[in-house]
């Protein structure tokens, strides 16, 4: 794929065009390639670009890819739906994971990285499209949620991530980043520091750069299509 490249600076355009328009400097929002499906061999061609952040969402993927990615140095993240038999690989393979969002998680977590003397740095997965096909926290959870979780010395809060509304109306989706953004000020307030927004994709990073996001994640638009529909991808059980 040699328009890999091409595409990546397509990506970071439209990235400084939207924090043009909304008056906000484009060094404060970061590209997150996401790489399910996507080949160790196209992967590189995206680090040798220049790029450094990749994120995965199954733990197969991790394992399979890490030997052939280490050879440049980048920070992987994992953005599936995490079982908590898979955190031993997962606390391997990855630097963060961005789907915490439940106690049973977060405390398994937390004795296993007590085990191996570890942290990990943590983004609390919101669910703010209320849709039963996505996880996350519920929204009406989250500061009760992230109050619990900072307690936990292995666990490093970083932010706050979730998937906008798959919609063809914008309006809509910007309701899920605009939630996002509230819940993060509730959060910061609480000397939470939730300081990250993880949230915009593909097709509607302009809209999540206006209401604050801070990492964008990007596959199709710098990969292409994938062979799976989306919701693949987001449970780790399929």
């Amino acid at each position: 794929m040699n328009d890999i490249a091409e595409n990546i600076t397509n990506i970071h355009n439209r990235i400084k065009a939207a924090c043009t328009n909304c008056g906000r400097d484009s060094s404060a929002v970061k590209l997150l390639l996401a790489t399910k499906t996507v080949s160790s061999e196209n992967i590189l061609i995206a680090l040798q670009a220049g790029e450094n952040l990749i994120a995965e969402n199954k733990v197969q993927e991790l394992k399979e890819k890490f030997e052939t990615l280490k050879v440049i140095p980048h920070q992987t993240h994992f953005i599936g739906h995490l079982q908590t038999n898979k955190i031993k690989e997962v606390i391997k393979y990855s630097q963060c994971i961005q789907s915490l969002d439940r106690i049973e998680l977060a405390e398994k977590l937390q004795k296993r990285l007590e085990f191996e003397e570890k942290t990990i740095d943590v983004f609390l997965q919101i669910n703010t499209s209320y849709e039963e096909s996505k996880f996350g926290m519920a929204p009406e959870k989250a500061l009760e949620f992230a109050l619990w979780v900072s307690k936990l010395d292995r666990l490093h809060i970083k932010g706050l991530m979730t998937i906008g509304l798959f919609s063809a109306e914008t309006e809509k989706i910007r309701k899920c980043f605009q939630l996002l953004k509230n819940i993060q000020m509730q959060l910061l307030d609480k000397d939470i520091p939730v300081h990250e927004l993880s949230m915009g994709m593909s097709g509607d990073l302009e809209t999540a750069i206006e209401e604050g996001s801070t990492i964008i994640r990007v596959g199709t638009a710098i990969f292409g299509k994938r062979p799976y529909p989306d919701s693949y991808y987001w449970n780790e059980n399929k």
